[in-house]
C-alpha cells in the first residue's frame, strides 16, 4: 500500500470514529406527523387552460386554484376531515391535498368514501417509507470502487452531462467531497428547514464524490450532477419518508429534467408514487431503487416493472432481474465534513445509479430498457462486500468495443 493510501485509510478511520461520537451526542430529529392522514387528488384542467401552468412547484393566486381549494374544503367538511396542505402534481394532472382523519373514523372506510366522491380523482392513505441501510464504523475499510476498476473505467466515462435526482434525506452540499456536485437542493419536508443528514449525504457521496481532490473517496460518476431532493428526514438512526414528500420530489425531478432517479428507500405499494414513476419512465427517465429483504418481490418501488432493483445480499425469492452491487463497509461522505462506513442496499443502489450515469454518457440516446440490458451480469454472486453480480469490465468492453479493464 502506498503512503498516500495509508494516509487516506487512517483519515477515514479517524473521521469515522469522530462522526460516530458526534452522532451519539446528537438528539434524534423528529419527523413531521403522518399518522391518520390521507391524500385526496382533485383533477387539474389541461395545462393550456391553466393560467398557473408555467409553475410546477407551487401556486399562483388564480381562480382555478381557489376553486379547487374550495372543493377540497367542502370535501373535508363533508367527511369530517381536516385540510392540512396541498401541492400540484402537474405531471399527473392532479392537485394533491393532505387531510387528517379523526381518531374515531376508520381509515379504510374514509378512503373508500372519499374515493367514491365524483369530485375526487382518487384518495389514498399516506404510506410510510424507510431508507434501506445503516452506518457501521466497525467494518474494515473496503474501497468498493476497486472491484469495478474505477480508475480505468473513468478513462472512458465519468458521467459528464448526466443529471441524477437523489430522493432521500438532506445532502450536505458543501462537504469538501461534494463541493459543486449539487445543482438543485429542494426541501419537501415542509415543517422542518433543510438539514444535512447522514443517509442522503452518504448516497450522494457514493454517486458523485469529487475525484482526485486528495481527500476522501471518488464517486462512481464524479462528473455527473445531482438534484438533492429532500423527501425523507432523519429519525434517530433511520431515515423516514412518506407518499406526499416522495411524490413532490418525483414531480420535481420529472419537471426539471433528471435522467436518473435514485430511490434508496422502500415501503408499501403506493398509487401516487406508482403513477409518477410511470410518467417518468414514459419520458425516458431511468429509475433505480433499493431492494428490500423484507419482501419476496423486493419491496416497492423496486418491484415495479422497468425499475432497476438493486440489493447487497442475495435472497432466493428475489426476481432474477435484480442487480447486486457493493453494499457492505462502504466508505462515503457524512455530515459535518466527515466520512464513515455504511452498509445496506441503499448504498448498492447508489453504486448502480452512478454506473447508470456512466452508461448514459456513453449511450445518451438509449432507452432505460436498453441501458439496463447493456449491463452484463454473472450467474455467480459475490456478496455485498465484493462486486455483486455485475461484470463491469465486460459491460464496458461491449459498449466501447475495446478492453478497458481486466485485459489479458
Amino acid at each position: 500500500m502506498s503512503l498516500a493510501r495509508r494516509w487516506t485509510a487512517l483519515l477515514l478511520v479517524s473521521l469515522a470514529l469522530l462522526a460516530g461520537a458526534h452522532a451519539l451526542a446528537e438528539a434524534p430529529a423528529q419527523g413531521p406527523p403522518e399518522a391518520r392522514q390521507i391524500l385526496v387528488m382533485l383533477h387539474l384542467p389541461a395545462p393550456h387552460f391553466r393560467p398557473d401552468s408555467s409553475y410546477g412547484g407551487g401556486y399562483r393566486n388564480e381562480a382555478a386554484g381557489d376553486a379547487r381549494l374550495t372543493i377540497a374544503r367542502e370535501i373535508a367538511n363533508q367527511y369530517q376531515l381536516t385540510l392540512v396542505s396541498r401541492w400540484p402534481m402537474s405531471t399527473l394532472g392532479v392537485d394533491c391535498f393532505v387531510m387528517n382523519v379523526p381518531g374515531s373514523a376508520s381509515m379504510e372506510e374514509t378512503v373508500k368514501l372519499v374515493s367514491a366522491d365524483s369530485r375526487v380523482e382518487w384518495a389514498q392513505e399516506i404510506n410510510s417509507f424507510t431508507a434501506l441501510g445503516a452506518s457501521d464504523p466497525l467494518y474494515p475499510i473496503q474501497p468498493s470502487a476497486r472491484f469495478w476498476h474505477l480508475d480505468r473505467i473513468h478513462s472512458v466515462a465519468t458521467g459528464k452531462g448526466v443529471r441524477i435526482a437523489v430522493i432521500d434525506s438532506g445532502v450536505e452540499d458543501d462537504h469538501p467531497d461534494l463541493a459543486g456536485q449539487v445543482t438543485e437542493r429542494e426541501n419537501f419536508v415542509t415543517d422542518r428547514s433543510y438539514a444535512a443528514e447522514s443517509h442522503g449525504t452518504a448516497v450522494a457521496g457514493i454517486i458523485v464524490a469529487v475525484r482526485d481532490n486528495n481527500i476522501g473517496i471518488a464517486g462512481i460518476a464524479p462528473d455527473a450532477k445531482i438534484m438533492a431532493l429532500r423527501a425523507c428526514w432523519q429519525n434517530g438512526d433511520r431515515s423516514l419518508c412518506n407518499s406526499f414528500t416522495i411524490g413532490q420530489a418525483l414531480n420535481f425531478a420529472i419537471l426539471n429534467g433528471a435522467k436518473i432517479v435514485n430511490m434508496s428507500l422502500a415501503g408499501p405499494r403506493d398509487q401516487l408514487i406508482k403513477r409518477l414513476i410511470e410518467v417518468a419512465q414514459q419520458r425516458g427517465m431511468l429509475i433505480v431503487a433499493a431492494s428490500s429483504g423484507d419482501d419476496p418481490a423486493g419491496g416497492f418501488p423496486a418491484s415495479m416493472p422497468g425499475v432497476i432493483a438493486v440489493a447487497d445480499k442475495i435472497l432466493p425469492s428475489r426476481p432474477a432481474s435484480t442487480l447486486y452491487a457493493p453494499g457492505q463497509g462502504i466508505p462515503t461522505t457524512t455530515p459535518h465534513f466527515a466520512w464513515n462506513l455504511v452498509s445496506g442496499s441503499s448504498f448498492s443502489a447508489a453504486h448502480v445509479s452512478g454506473l447508470a450515469a456512466l452508461l448514459v454518457q456513453l449511450r445518451p440516446r438509449d432507452s432505460p430498457e436498453q441501458i439496463r440490458k447493456s449491463v452484463i451480469t454473472r450467474n455467480a454472486y459475490i456478496d455485498g462486500a465484493g462486486s455483486g453480480n455485475i461484470e463491469v469490465c465486460a459491460t464496458f468492453r461491449k459498449l466501447v468495443e475495446r478492453c478497458v479493464c481486466e485485459c489479458q
